[in-house]
C-alpha cells in the first residue's frame, strides 16, 4: 500500500519514519534515519514545521491502548515506514495528544484484568478450534489413505497444521480439506520419515535430485497406504 492510498483510506495524517537521511524544506534541519517527517505538497517537513511536534509517539503493539488514545485525541497521525524487503509501507504506530494517551492508559489499567480474562477465553476458544481442525485433517488423511497407521496420520496432521509454521496445513486449500493439499502433506511426511531423503540432503545432494532418487520409495509407501492391489 502506498502512502497516498493510506491517506485516501482514512482522514489520518500520514507521517513517515524515514529510512535515509533527509532535510526539512523549511527550517533546513537535518533529519536522520528513523526521524519523523511529513510530506506537504511534495516537500518534506520536520514535525516542528508541520505543527505536529506536540504529539506523542505511541508504538504499535497494544491494540486497546491505541484504539482508546486515538479516540480521545483531537489530532493524530499514523506513522509508517517503508519495508524494503516487502516493498511496501508498514504501520509503526500513531502520534497522539499527550492528554489522550494519559486518559487511555488510565482506562486500560482499570480494566486490565477483565481484558486479560477475555484474551484467555479467546485463546482457549482458538485452541479448541485448532484441535478440531487438526483432527479433521487427520480424518481426511484416513479417507484418502485407509491403510495409513493412526500414529502416522496423527503425526502428519500435527506437523502440517502447526500454527504459525506456514506449512501446507495452514493454507486456505488445506483448511477446506482439499485432497491435493492433504496429499502434499502426506507425501512430505513419507519422504522424510520412510526414505533416505534427509540423508541425501545431508550429503549435499541437490533437493530435486534427492527427490528423484526416492520417488519410487515414496510411491511404494503411498500405494500400501491406499490399499492398491498391485502394491
Amino acid at each position: 500500500m502506498t502512502p497516498d492510498e493510506q491517506s485516501k483510506d482514512s482522514s489520518d495524517i500520514v507521517v513517515f519514519s524515514i529510512i535515509r537521511e533527509s532535510e526539512c524544506s523549511e527550517c533546513k534541519q537535518e533529519l536522520w534515519k528513523g526521524a519523523f517527517l511529513r510530506m506537504e505538497k511534495d516537500k518534506p517537513l520536520c514535525l516542528s514545521c508541520a505543527d505536529l511536534d506536540h504529539l506523542i509517539f505511541l508504538p504499535r503493539g497494544d491494540a486497546a491502548l491505541t484504539r482508546r488514545a486515538s479516540k480521545y485525541s483531537r489530532l493524530r497521525a499514523v506513522v509508517v515506514r517503508f519495508n524494503r524487503s516487502r516493498k511496501r509501507y508498514e504501520r509503526q504506530g500513531v502520534l497522539i495528544e499527550e492528554e489522550a494517551l494519559a486518559r487511555a492508559e488510565k482506562e486500560c489499567l482499570e480494566d486490565a484484568e477483565a481484558r486479560a480474562r477475555a484474551r484467555e477465553r479467546a485463546a482457549e476458544r482458538r485452541e479448541g478450534e485448532d484441535q478440531q481442525y487438526i483432527a479433521a485433517f487427520a480424518q481426511r488423511v484416513a479417507e484418502l489413505y485407509p491403510n495409513c497407521p493412526v500414529s502416522a496420520r496423527t503425526a502428519i496432521a500435527n506437523h502440517a497444521c502447526l500454527k504459525g509454521s506456514g506449512r501446507i496445513g495452514r493454507s486456505a486449500a488445506a483448511k477446506q480439506l482439499d485432497a491435493s493439499a492433504v496429499d502434499l502433506a502426506v507425501r512430505a511426511h513419507v519422504r522424510h520419515q520412510y526414505t533416505p531423503y534427509d540423508d541425501l540432503l545431508a550429503r549435499g545432494v541437490e533437493r530435486y535430485d534427492a527427490r528423484e532418487r526416492v520417488v519410487n520409495s515414496v510411491e511404494e509407501v503411498l500405494g500400501r497406504w491406499k490399499g492398491d492391489a498391485e502394491t
